[in-house]
């Protein structure tokens, strides 16, 4: 058994009898190319579901999904996903189709939008018209935008504090504006969605496409210290995040997908455990044993409103879905160091 079977297999058994829904039945999964999507293909493939994945590689990369061409129970269709016709029934549609890295959705602002609010809508649309037994959407924990920090951590019950009109509205607010769609379709037409409000997660597969360009933090983090690579910093590095580690994250939305009697419902998935730029640095040059050295500069891109704080409350999450994350920083960054010492970055 090699390291991804290990994973998918530990998914797998997270899920006690969850894991049985999934053989048998048609699985959409849209932005199926994509870091979280690709894992999340593989997970249901391993289980026994059959996935057409959608996708248009705006972001995702069509290596992560090269291996499951070869199975019989998947299909790829490079298609935006507000312009996806669907040609079989779907019993199950994961909807995770967007751009989330500030570069490149600052670079392609109405992309993002319109995969986030019109392909929101498509789906829900579909969801509706074929009566799915389950629709989830893949939200931000940037719906927040920078809560005060009485409301960190903070809970799906906390409404935002986000700038519609700036360098990162056109991430957050698709994301707002796609979760009053789910909401609508929800009351209106009975379509049994639920929605994840994912917070900052890593693993083999993050950002393959330009490690130093458009990839998030750690994984840029990991690939300049692995080279040993100037890194840079921006700001003071005193920000914080909370990093969920790629298995326990796809657990959780599997969980979210699949329990029954929780229609309408929002989940924080993430992992609880703050950690500051800073430190997080310090643990992958000391995990890495690298010479890399640190700068204080600024981003080619905009970072206005760049939060100040990340950590989810995932207390609703850990009472109905029975879920919380299992691996830790450091474990989940060993994992990823040799990932990309391997050369698959």
């Amino acid at each position: 058994m090699n390291g991804l079977e290990r994973d998918l297999e530990e998914i797998k058994n997270s899920l006690g009898t969850l894991s049985r829904q999934v053989g048998g039945n048609n699985f959409l999964v849209t932005g199926g190319a994509g870091f979280i999507g690709s894992w999340f293909c593989d997970a249901l493939i391993s289980m026994g579901g059959r996935v057409v994945c959608v996708d248009n590689l705006s972001s995702g990369d069509e290596k992560n999904i090269e291996h499951l061409k070869r199975e019989k129970k998947f299909k790829f269709m490079k298609v935006p996903v507000e312009k996806f016709e669907p040609e079989e029934k779907f019993d199950f549609i994961v909807h995770m189709a967007s751009i989330a890295s500030p570069p490149l959705y600052q670079k392609f602002p109405i992309e993002t939008l319109d995969s986030g609010v019109i392909g929101t809508k498509r789906m829900l649309e579909l969801a509706a018209k074929q009566k799915v037994k389950s629709f989830l959407f893949t939200s931000t924990s940037e719906i927040y935008g920078n809560p005060p920090e009485e409301m960190v951590p903070t809970p799906e019950s906390y409404y935002g504090y986000v700038n519609s009109f700036g360098p990162r509205s056109m991430y957050d607010e698709s994301k707002r504006c796609a979760e009053a769609y789910c909401y609508s379709y929800w009351k209106q037409f009975g379509v049994p969605v639920r929605v994840a409000r994912i917070f900052n997660t890593y693993g083999p597969r993050l950002d393959t496409k330009n490690p130093t360009g458009y990839g998030r933090a750690l994984i840029k983090f990991v690939y300049l210290a692995i080279n040993d690579r100037p890194i840079n910093i921006y700001g003071n590095g005193e920000q914080t995040r909370s990093f969920c580690y790629i298995t326990d994250q796809v657990a959780g939305l599997l969980k979210l997908l699949l329990k029954t009697g929780i229609n309408g419902e929002v989940f924080n998935i993430g992992s609880d455990d703050e950690v500051s730029i800073n430190n997080l640095i310090r643990a992958i040059l000391r995990l890495t044993n690298s010479s890399s050295k640190l700068i204080n500069t600024r981003p080619a891109y905009d970072i206005t409103d760049d939060p100040t704080r990340r950590k989810p409350d995932i207390t609703k999450a850990k009472k109905i879905l029975q879920w919380g994350p299992n691996m830790g920083l450091e474990g989940g960054l060993e994992k990823t160091i040799r990932w990309v010492k391997a050369g698959k970055d």
